[in-house]
């Protein structure tokens, strides 16, 4: 029915995000609202649970699936907002509300019709605005299986800058509001990632862990699209764990033919200029339905050949000339799904990823990777606080929503968080007022979980602060620290295990005491920074800190003197030719540096007695300039250097060095905008590098792509190991041009035209290199782009300012005039034997994604309540959770219950030394200290459906079936975890009356 094809293909509204593949790079926007239709030859077959709805397909004929959906970008040129209500049109074409309006009285209208929706962002608000006749004529439609969620998150979320824990919040958020809504009838079978620019292994064994069935992929590189077309391998099931045992992790991946638009000449929707509309009048000279249908005849019998063999001939085109075996359907992407399972068919195997990838030659989408760092380090800081908020909402009870500092909750924050994973959002390829309005988001859930967390900490500790949090502390900003002579520093750790921690406050001149929770004096230094040209040097304070697992510890400072006695001031070291050379150590580790250049040029493990010679610098690769003719610039997306060889931002670095008791530091000064401290606390096992970048000068007319490099002689033949998402680690290989016999990618035959571009992958958490016995890994703060470029050399992007649009769509340079132009950040750089760099790499990752949380008060309170007793010291756990197990969520799920996930944080053989790669037993009776776990119940990953009767569709890789694990008893005296499996549960419980006398091992004021 070609009329209702172009009457749904209108009302399915807006196409508002990225582009299509390479034939589209340089035109105008994109079309919106695409028609999309795969191809399956099929024989009907029985019915599965959620598949009972599907139309039916006729046996003996070619089966077209015409699939009505739109695709909303939750902000890209227009802000969340404005694509909603359909405002600033003249930016971008859109209104989702509309949309919908319109899809859901198309779909009442013809009962053949179904359509596909996926960003509950954008639902759950439409939804909230209707009647209820609305809403249960809704609630039907699905229960119809004809208006069909797929993906169901809260957005479709990039899968190169989000952190796997961010990832979980947001399908949560999303399916969680689909279950509470629509039931089992809501419940997606398929993911649904059409427009992410690139694809993570992480992503696809997140989502088979969820309980998906298969997932759809827009975008993927062009040459691996044309050769798999050639190959006939456009659906295949996907291994996403080297750890997980099979097929736990496998994920049927089926490769859209068009990205996300419909066949070229077949698309009728508001913005689609070029293609003729349908006209079907045997009278009029313009009438072409008979070429248009043939058309689309040809079009679906040629997409059929980058399926597998089909079950049935093809039509020739003499038969479809005279009456074709073709059967076209209204259908979804769950019940295309459900006829290639019915097949039977066998599917090749894939182990790796989708990145990076290029969508022509020279056009490699890598610089997104880095793209605006300093939203990329807010969103990654902002997660960390998310996790503290929710613990202390279940840790605490009522209490924490409504107290002594008003109602304050996690749900704000949870939502902005989650509208940060959008695949325009976090990767930093939006327009900046729409960058401007992701911050805003965030700032203001922060400030609904400050609320929380006050009265959360007021309970606990039984007493009454004026609780402040100082999010500037990373510029040396917090006023209460810096005004008063005496306050109270608590520390939140969200971990499930003690953690030591130096923590660094701006104070005013002074000599100062700091006390633990005990009582008893702890060490402390007062550092005078200095500061940029023009203000005052600023001190700060310096004290070593110890929190016990999900607990706090309060601190007290009091001003002792206002002399400078104490006051440690970095001295200038005189930088000589030859062979003079600075050293700053600790127990652990020594960083040597050279004083004619003031570059770090060796790092030592003096445990292990492991050298590594290293020379660390920053480089900038030249982007495009203007007025400059050049068929592909760089820009939010695409990385495109004009020169394969960076250059130094400095041949040398002015050097100062600062040594106390706590801490031994090296400034680096290399340019009037890029500085470094490289720097040792005691007892500290890692060297950091706190790097600042910024305003990046373009005043020569160069855009500019700011790298952090490390150099090492080592032979590490090639290859380099990145994480994906911040959990498994992927072994990469620099593939620097197209040489005979050489097969990089790991599945294909790649034609390497960008060999810098081409060789960057995201760097979620950290990146490594290793020469077989020593091994070199940098963590990082923040989502970035990195690579090994040459035999131990290792490469960070810190920064990038450009003076070009890439011509995606953006419409902007990415100049980041504002707040975001002046960035610091931190990577932490661990040197390490290769049995026991995992331990080393794995633990430390989990502190810095989940650090401590510094909140001040003034001295002097009340008490929470008459009675109450002053807890200065407070513990969630009775006892700690072992090293290899990661409390990656406890949040309130519901008036008496909690939502507990539990995971492996070690992948299978990866630590030789501890054995922390062995499965683990726990015991969680007993386990929490404020409250009593009643009963528990297993579920998936997003916590929408119990584990025990949660069944996926199984498919036949060419390797060979492996059986489903059993799912094991659930007993809460004995949880056992293997490496990488993460278990979720939702637990009923019961809360202490008093939760502050319970902390395990309490210390009263």
């Amino acid at each position: 029915d070609s009329g209702a094809m172009t009457a749904l293909g209108r009302a399915s509204g807006v196409r508002v995000g990225g582009w299509g593949d390479a034939g589209r790079a340089m035109r105008g926007p994109p079309p919106p609202l695409p028609v999309l239709f795969v191809v399956l030859v099929a024989a009907p077959g029985t019915r599965a649970a959620g598949y009972e709805t599907c139309p039916t397909v006729q046996p003996d004929m070619l089966n077209v699936h015409l699939l009505p959906h739109t695709h909303d970008d939750v902000g890209w040129v227009k802000t969340v907002d404005q694509y909603y209500y359909g405002v600033q049109n003249e930016l971008h074409h859109g209104a989702v509300k509309n949309i919908l309006d319109s899809v859901i009285s198309a779909l009442r209208a013809e009962p053949s019709r179904r359509f596909v929706y996926v960003e509950m962002a954008f639902f759950s608000r439409w939804w909230h605005q209707q009647t209820n006749a609305t809403q249960q004529a809704v609630r039907e439609l699905v229960r119809q299986g004809r208006l069909e969620f797929a993906n169901g998150g809260w957005v479709m979320n990039d899968e190169a800058a989000t952190h796997y824990g961010a990832i979980v919040d947001q399908m949560t958020l999303g399916l969680r509001f689909l279950q509470d809504t629509f039931g089992d009838d809501g419940r997606p079978r398929v993911a649904w990632h059409i427009d992410p620019f690139g694809h993570s292994r992480e992503q696809a064994s997140l989502f088979a862990q969820m309980g998906f069935d298969g997932i759809f992929l827009g975008r993927m590189d062009y040459q691996d699209r044309e050769l798999r077309k050639k190959k006939r391998e456009m659906e295949l099931v996907w291994r996403a764990s080297a750890s997980l045992q099979p097929p736990t992790a496998d994920l049927f991946t089926g490769l859209l033919s068009n990205a996300y638009d419909p066949p070229k000449h077949l698309c009728w929707d508001l913005v689609c200029d070029h293609d003729s509309s349908m006209v079907g009048d045997p009278f009029s000279p313009e009438d072409n339905a008979d070429v248009l249908i043939d058309h689309f005849l040809d079009v679906a019998t040629k997409q059929v050949t980058g399926c597998p063999e089909p079950a049935h001939p093809l039509p020739s085109p003499q038969q479809q000339a005279s009456g074709s075996p073709v059967h076209v359907l209204y259908s979804t992407p769950a019940c295309y799904l459900w006829e290639l399972n019915k097949a039977n068919l066998t599917w090749s195997l894939k182990e790796d990823d989708f990145f990076p990838y290029a969508d022509g030659p020279h056009q490699f989408w890598t610089g997104y990777f880095s793209s605006r760092p300093a939203l990329k380090r807010y969103e990654r800081v902002s997660y960390n606080f998310l996790q503290v908020c929710k613990q202390l909402e279940a840790l605490a009870a009522p209490a924490a929503n409504v107290g002594p500092y008003g109602s304050g909750d996690s749900a704000l924050l949870e939502e902005a968080m989650a509208v940060l994973q959008h695949h325009d959002a976090i990767t930093g390829t939006s327009r900046q007022l729409v960058a401007d309005d992701y911050a805003r988001r965030l700032a203001a859930g922060w400030g609904r979980c400050e609320v929380l967390l006050s009265n959360a900490l007021a309970r606990l500790s039984g007493s009454q602060e004026a609780f402040s949090i100082c999010p500037e502390l990373n510029i040396s900003v917090c006023p209460l620290s810096q005004t008063s002579a005496r306050f109270q520093v608590a520390i939140y750790n969200p971990l499930a295990r003690k953690v030591d921690r130096m923590v660094r406050l701006p104070v005013s001149a002074g000599a100062f005491l700091v006390k633990d929770p005990s009582g008893h004096a702890v060490p402390s230094d007062v550092l005078l920074l200095p500061q940029p040209e023009g203000q005052k040097p600023s001190p700060e304070l310096l004290f070593s800190a110890s929190v016990p697992a999900l607990g706090f510890s309060i601190y007290s400072v009091s001003r002792v003197s206002l002399r400078r006695s104490k006051t440690h001031i970095p001295q200038p070291i005189s930088q000589k030719p030859g062979s003079a050379v600075l050293n700053i150590k600790n127990e652990h580790i020594r960083a040597t540096f050279n004083l004619e250049t003031g570059f770090l040029m060796q790092i030592e493990d003096l445990e292990q007695k492991l050298v590594l010679p290293m020379n660390q610098s920053f480089f900038w690769y030249k982007a495009g300039t203007v007025g400059q003719k050049i068929s592909q610039s760089s820009g939010a997306y695409i990385f495109k250097p004009q020169q394969q060889k960076p250059l130094p931002v400095s041949d040398s670095a002015q050097i100062h060095l600062l040594k106390t008791p706590l801490v031994q530091e090296v400034h680096q000064n290399f340019s009037a905008w890029c500085a470094q401290v490289v720097r040792l606390y005691r007892g500290q096992r890692h060297l950091e590098l706190e790097w600042t970048v910024g305003p990046i000068p373009v005043g020569d007319k160069w855009g500019k792509e700011v790298i952090s490099r490390f150099d090492m002689p080592l032979d590490t033949k090639g290859y380099f190991y990145t994480d994906s998402n911040g959990r498994e680690i992927l072994k990469r290989r620099k593939k620097r041009e197209s040489r005979v016999g050489e097969n990089y990618r790991p599945t294909w035959n790649l034609n390497q035209t960008e060999p810098v571009a081409g060789n960057y992958y995201p760097v979620n958490t950290r990146i490594y290199i290793t020469d077989g016995k020593k091994q070199l890994t940098v963590l990082t703060d923040r989502s970035q782009g990195g690579s090994s470029l040459q035999d131990g050399s290792l490469e960070l992007m810190v920064h990038r300012r450009l003076l070009l649009d890439d011509n995606r769509g953006v419409g902007e340079p990415l100049l980041e005039e504002g707040s975001g132009s002046w960035v610091r950040g931190r990577h932490l750089v661990l040197l390490d034997a290769v049995g026991t760099a995992a331990a080393g790499h794995r633990l430390l990752a989990e502190k810095e994604v989940l650090a401590p949380q510094v909140v001040l008060a003034p001295s002097g309170s009340a008490l929470y309540h008459p009675g109450a007793t002053r807890q200065l010291q407070f513990s969630g756990l009775r006892r700690e959770l072992p090293p290899s197990v990661h409390l990656l969520t406890l949040a309130r799920w519901g008036p008496q219950t909690l939502l507990l996930r539990l995971e492996h944080q070690f992948a299978r053989g990866e630590d030789s030394g501890r054995n922390l790669s062995s499965p683990v037993t726990l015991n969680l009776q007993n386990l929490f200290s404020t409250f009593t776990i009643t009963r528990l119940q297993e579920t998936t990953l997003a916590a929408n459906q119990p584990r025990a009767s949660a069944s996926r569709l199984q498919w036949n890789p060419d390797t060979g079936t492996t059986p489903t694990p059993t799912v094991p008893p659930l007993d809460p005296a004995s949880i056992t975890l293997q490496p990488m499996e993460i278990r979720t549960f939702v637990a009923s419980v019961q809360w202490e009356e008093f939760a502050w006398s319970h902390g395990g091992d309490p210390v009263q004021a």
